[in-house]
Protein backbone atom coordinates (compact mmCIF):
# COMPACT_ATOMS: atom_id res chain seq x y z
CA UNK A 1 0.00 0.00 0.00
CA UNK A 2 2.74 2.45 0.96
CA UNK A 3 4.82 1.45 -2.06
CA UNK A 4 1.85 2.09 -4.36
CA UNK A 5 1.38 5.53 -2.80
CA UNK A 6 5.06 6.36 -3.30
CA UNK A 7 4.93 5.20 -6.92
CA UNK A 8 1.81 7.28 -7.50
CA UNK A 9 3.50 10.39 -6.10
CA UNK A 10 6.58 9.74 -8.26
CA UNK A 11 4.39 9.34 -11.35
CA UNK A 12 2.59 12.62 -10.66
CA UNK A 13 5.90 14.36 -9.97
CA UNK A 14 7.33 13.26 -13.32
CA UNK A 15 4.21 14.37 -15.20
CA UNK A 16 4.14 17.89 -13.76
CA UNK A 17 5.30 20.72 -15.96
CA UNK A 18 6.19 23.17 -13.18
CA UNK A 19 9.31 21.22 -12.18
CA UNK A 20 11.41 23.16 -14.68
CA UNK A 21 11.34 26.27 -12.51
CA UNK A 22 12.69 24.25 -9.60
CA UNK A 23 15.57 23.04 -11.75
CA UNK A 24 16.26 26.59 -12.87
CA UNK A 25 16.43 27.74 -9.25
CA UNK A 26 18.82 24.89 -8.45
CA UNK A 27 21.10 25.89 -11.34
CA UNK A 28 21.07 29.52 -10.20
CA UNK A 29 21.86 28.48 -6.62
CA UNK A 30 24.77 26.35 -7.86
CA UNK A 31 26.17 29.26 -9.87
CA UNK A 32 25.89 31.58 -6.85
CA UNK A 33 27.69 28.99 -4.72
CA UNK A 34 30.54 28.78 -7.24
CA UNK A 35 30.90 32.57 -7.33
CA UNK A 36 30.84 32.81 -3.53
CA UNK A 37 33.45 30.07 -3.24
CA UNK A 38 35.68 32.09 -5.55
CA UNK A 39 35.40 35.15 -3.30
CA UNK A 40 35.56 33.42 0.07
CA UNK A 41 38.88 31.67 -0.54
CA UNK A 42 40.97 34.85 -1.00
CA UNK A 43 39.16 36.55 1.86
CA UNK A 44 39.92 33.58 4.10
CA UNK A 45 43.60 33.85 3.22
CA UNK A 46 43.65 37.55 4.08
CA UNK A 47 41.83 37.00 7.37
CA UNK A 48 44.33 34.29 8.26
CA UNK A 49 47.22 36.67 7.53
CA UNK A 50 45.63 39.38 9.68
CA UNK A 51 45.12 36.96 12.56
CA UNK A 52 48.72 35.81 12.28
CA UNK A 53 49.98 39.39 12.46
CA UNK A 54 47.76 40.07 15.49
CA UNK A 55 49.08 36.92 17.18
CA UNK A 56 52.65 37.98 16.46
CA UNK A 57 52.03 41.48 17.84
CA UNK A 58 50.46 40.10 21.02
CA UNK A 59 53.24 37.61 21.75
CA UNK A 60 56.04 40.17 21.37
Amino acid sequence: MLLQLILLHCKHFLQRKDGASGIEYAVIAAMVAVVLAGFVTPIGTEVSAIMTSIKTAITQ
